[in-house]
């Protein structure tokens, strides 16, 4: 290719749909091994840990010898209970002390990128989940995961982003829950996990405005995380600290030089992508530099939030792009086991029940091309073992 040719980057690339499927594989099976590593008395930090290790691990063995960047698109963390999201602790802070519980609801969220095209995965366990659950947990299981499969195929081209919106807010009455309030998903592209097009759960009347109408096109890839809450649909943040952060297009002269080395730093480990305090040079010595930061926007806090003590909130989310044939899974999380979830609710709307009986990718034939089609990147070293 001639150094002054544009690299496609579109879904039109087979190279590309291949990256984004081996970064959903490699985070897939990571979170396979830290949902095993979920067990009564295991420490939140150390799980977060072996999640990052996993992915720099994998994604590591992959394009040896290619000029392309790769690792974590999004640092592992684990939310247990009402901790909505974001829990990722780091050594000698008080969160690096919490320890999992049987019965507890777990959230894990990780991702990996290969050439900035990003598989995230979030799923929802119950440590040695080996009984029945009942009452407003199953509820909150069930809601989840069938607004989880409601939302994805509601991203259909043509179809508008409030659709999305009104069939999650459906899915969690039919089963007496709320979606967390104000949560996003977006649009994502190479190098972007927070694109120009949103979809939101359960809207305040301040944050709907904020959102624009937009619809759903062929080409166009998207994260989709459902949240619901046994609580009322509000969260707020939480006192834990916040170590999760990502680099915004921003610029500003920092007056720091501990700021600028630490930003530094932040653009060449970690580029586009969020990232984890506990993964810097020197954590300690990088706190007030990622305060400056954060204070003149250069970096987004991703905030530790959570529903009130006794809530429980359930998290899915799922990568996806939206082709000529439906809906292709990049990466997402198992199907739960759903008669381990006894609930007396259930989807009752005739459109929605048929939606959710709808195949995610249609069933048309096409004619193949007798064209020689473009040879997608295949990693012969490292590829990760079958399941």
């Amino acid at each position: 290719m001639a150094d002054n040719e544009e690299i496609d980057y579109s879904l039109a690339n087979p190279d590309t749909l291949s990256k984004y499927k081996l970064a959903g594989d490699i985070s897939s099976k990571v979170i396979e091994a830290v949902k095993a590593a979920c067990v009564d008395g295991a420490k939140i930090l150390d799980l977060c840990v072996l999640g990052d290790g996993l992915l720099e691990q994998e994604t590591g063995k992959v394009y040896k010898g290619k000029k392309i960047s790769k690792g974590i698109a999004f640092p592992t963390a684990i939310s247990p209970n009402n901790t909505a999201t974001h829990l990722s602790p780091i050594p000698g802070e008080p969160e690096a002390t919490i320890t999992l519980s049987k019965g507890d609801v777990v959230k894990i969220s990780l991702g990996a990128h290969i050439d900035g095209f990003a598989g995230i995965v979030t799923d929802t366990i119950i440590v040695d989940g080996s009984e029945v659950v009942s009452g407003p947990i199953a509820d909150a299981f069930h809601a989840a995961w069938i607004a989880s499969e409601i939302a994805l195929r509601s991203i259909k081209a043509g179809a508008e982003n409030w659709t999305f919106t009104e069939n999650v807010d459906a899915v969690t009455s039919a089963f007496g829950v709320k979606a967390v309030e104000d949560m996003l998903s977006h649009q994502q592209s190479r190098n972007v996990v927070d694109g120009p097009k949103r979809m939101i759960l359960n809207p305040s009347d301040g944050k709907r405005k904020g959102v624009e109408s937009c619809t759903f096109e062929e080409g166009e890839v998207y994260g989709v995380d459902i949240l619901v809450t046994t609580g009322e649909g509000k969260v707020r943040k939480s006192e834990q600290r916040t170590t999760i952060y990502k680099k915004t297009d921003n610029t500003y002269s920092l007056k720091l030089k501990a700021s600028r080395t630490t930003f530094s730093d932040i653009q060449k480990r970690f580029g586009p992508f969020p990232f984890t305090t506990r993964l810097l040079n020197d954590e300690k010595k990088s706190r007030f530099a990622i305060q400056e930061c954060t204070q003149h926007e250069l970096l987004i806090p991703y905030d530790v939030y959570e529903d009130r003590k006794g809530e429980y909130v359930v998290e899915f989310f799922s990568t996806v792009a939206l082709t000529k044939n439906g809906i292709t899974m990049i990466s997402g999380p198992k199907t739960p086991d759903l008669s381990k979830f006894k609930t007396e609710k259930s989807l009752t709307d005739e459109k929605l029940v048929e939606l959710l009986a709808s195949p995610l990718k249609t069933n048309a034939t096409k004619k193949k091309s007798n064209k020689k089609k473009a040879k997608a990147v295949e990693p012969e070293e490292g590829t990760l073992p079958a399941e």
